[in-house]
């Protein structure tokens, strides 16, 4: 008898699982049974869609039910909801939602891939017909028809992640006037506080309010309709339209219900092959626990990219009795914000610190390409890595161009337990429209390795404290701002005035993004003096954090050093 594969859910995990089965048996039997409306679609690509970016609805489908039994022989079954599993005479039971009648369907293997829901919270009026989430192809069309039927002016986003962001510029991109409100004291809680300031930044320069540090308390309604958002300090913010990011949580129920067993990380425990604790069970993407690629702790990442690899796994696995093991997942994500792409990968310093490592950051700014080569955007980069083993364990960028592709070798380098040292040793592609001879993740590499090795104390602005500060920028840049207190010794004037310095005090050095002040404490270093320290990312990072001992304010010209 050919194997009855049935798999819980489309999209991004369901699907892979679905198309990788298929295609390791030819013979087997294999339904997916999806709840919604549509079985394979492009959920990053629903903001794009909304602001008129992506043209016509065709475009965000993936593919088909008809395609899929043509192409795959599957026996594709949307506006199917399954709820209940026995696992005992392996059956699933459910109802055929276009009707409302009951189905049941025997398996041999079932995958469970049921993803995760939004976060609504229990307050009165959040079920008004003008507010809404954004998971789904059903959820993107009532967000489009309520735009185009109601023409709404005013938008309020609660929550400030990946999909809250996308949908402020999604807004923006058609003019919506836009209030973002975000529990945490930054955006993109996932970073740390200076590299989210210059995201922040980017969002005010396009006439979007920022609320943080305050959450969503209350939503007033008229005529069945929201028309003011209440923050939790007491802020009454006007709204047409209301837009929940909260964030999401995974769909266990099924699971539960079916006595599977749930991880400490609330997400469907699974081992590294996706079976649950029921080996004729799999399960895969957002409701399913990972293992983190560094801290190796269970931990809920939900995001498409590990979706779709435990999913061809799942299927692998549930046809043939043998696959590769799941991988451990870092969280590698990127994100448009207007003008910025933000990227991360693997842990950030405060997550690190959690994580009771032995953590270390260094900060650099540098160039998508070379300088001397048209349209170079500058990027700021964090490295993360661990002390005194040099291993990598985490980035974050933020910047232009060439975000994504630093991101991803900082990625690989630690996928495989990289080390500062392998970092700094890359083979990396090299012409002056794409990178410089010295690409940025090198840059950032060196400047790590020379804090390891002793050669640098480098300290975050936030770590300055009663000491002599020297900036040794041109008397031009300083113009634009500086740290108050500091006295301006440019860097080529440093070897001659040296005398003007107590060499009994602490001296702290700082440029415009680094390596200057670098350049400045070697120097200083190597004539006696004993306490000197470089401020990591200079003063382009310090002028982005909250005020620093009376930090003036004032732009200054880009580091081109």
């Amino acid at each position: 008898m050919p194997k009855r594969i049935v798999i819980v859910g489309g999209v991004a995990a369901g699907m892979s699982a679905a198309t990788r089965a298929r295609r390791l048996d030819e013979h087997a039997s294999i339904t997916v049974l999806e709840k919604g409306g549509y079985v394979s679609f492009a959920n990053c690509g629903l903001p794009y869609y909304l602001c008129g970016r992506i043209v016509g609805r065709d475009k965000l489908l993936v593919t088909t039910p008809e395609r899929l039994r043509q192409r795959f022989n599957l026996d594709v079954r949307v506006g199917h909801e399954v709820t209940r599993i026995d696992r005992a005479a392996r059956v699933v039971h459910g109802i055929d939602l276009s009707g409302g009648k009951p189905f049941s369907l025997p398996y041999d293997k079932l995958v469970i891939a049921v993803g995760a829901s939004a976060i609504v919270p229990d307050i009165p009026n959040v079920r008004a017909p003008n507010v809404f989430v954004l998971r789904s192809m059903e959820d993107t069309f009532a967000i489009e028809n309520y735009l185009r039927q109601h023409q709404p002016r005013r938008v309020a986003i609660v929550g400030a992640g990946f999909i809250g962001l996308e949908m402020v510029e999604a807004m923006r991109q058609i003019d919506l006037d836009v209030t973002v409100i975000e529990k945490a004291p930054q955006v993109m809680p996932p970073l740390d506080p200076e590299m989210a300031a210059p995201v922040e930044k980017e969002l005010r320069a396009h006439a979007v309010t920022l609320l943080t540090g305050t959450g969503l308390a209350a939503l007033d309604a008229a005529d069945g309709k929201v028309t003011h958002v209440r923050t939790e300090d007491g802020r009454q913010i006007a709204a047409d339209m209301v837009l929940l990011s909260i964030g999401v949580r995974p769909n266990t129920k099924l699971a539960v219900d079916a006595g599977l067993a749930i991880g400490p990380a609330g997400g469907i425990a699974v081992d590294e092959y996706q079976r649950t604790s029921d080996p004729d069970i799999y399960a895969a993407g957002d409701a399913v626990e990972v293992v983190h690629g560094v801290t190796k702790q269970k931990m809920r990442i939900p995001l498409a990219g590990p979706a779709n690899r435990q999913g061809r796994i799942a299927g692998e696995h549930a046809v043939t009795g043998v696959s590769q093991r799941a991988p451990a997942v870092l969280g590698t994500s990127i994100v448009k914000v207007f003008g910025l792409s933000v990227g991360m990968t693997g842990l950030s310093e405060s997550a690190a610190r959690r994580a009771a490592l032995n953590a270390q950051t260094a900060h650099i700014t540098g160039g998508s390409h070379a300088g001397y080569y048209p349209g170079a955007k500058p990027m700021q980069i964090k490295l993360v890595y661990e002390q005194p083993t040099g291993r990598v364990l985490g980035a974050q960028i933020v910047g232009g161009d060439g975000v994504d592709k630093r991101i991803d070798v900082i990625a690989t380098a630690i996928h495989f337990g990289g080390t500062l040292d392998d970092l700094a040793s890359l083979d990396l592609a090299y012409a002056p429209q794409f990178s410089s001879a010295r690409d940025p993740v090198h840059i950032a590499a060196f400047a790590a390795q020379n804090q390891l090795r002793g050669l640098t104390h480098a300290i975050s602005p936030m770590e300055i404290e009663n000491e002599l500060l020297v900036d040794v920028r041109t008397p031009g840049e300083c113009q634009g701002g500086k740290l108050p207190g500091a006295i301006n010794i440019p860097l080529d004037e440093l070897r001659a005035r040296m005398g003007e310095l107590d060499r009994n005090k602490r001296i702290t050095v700082y440029c415009q993004a680094g390596l200057r002040g670098y350049i400045a404490q070697r120097i200083l270093q190597q004539h006696g003096f004993a306490d000197v320290r470089n401020i990591k990312g200079g003063y382009s990072l310090a002028a982005n954090l909250p005020p620093i001992r009376g930090l003036s304010a004032g732009p200054s010209p880009a580091d081109k050093t």
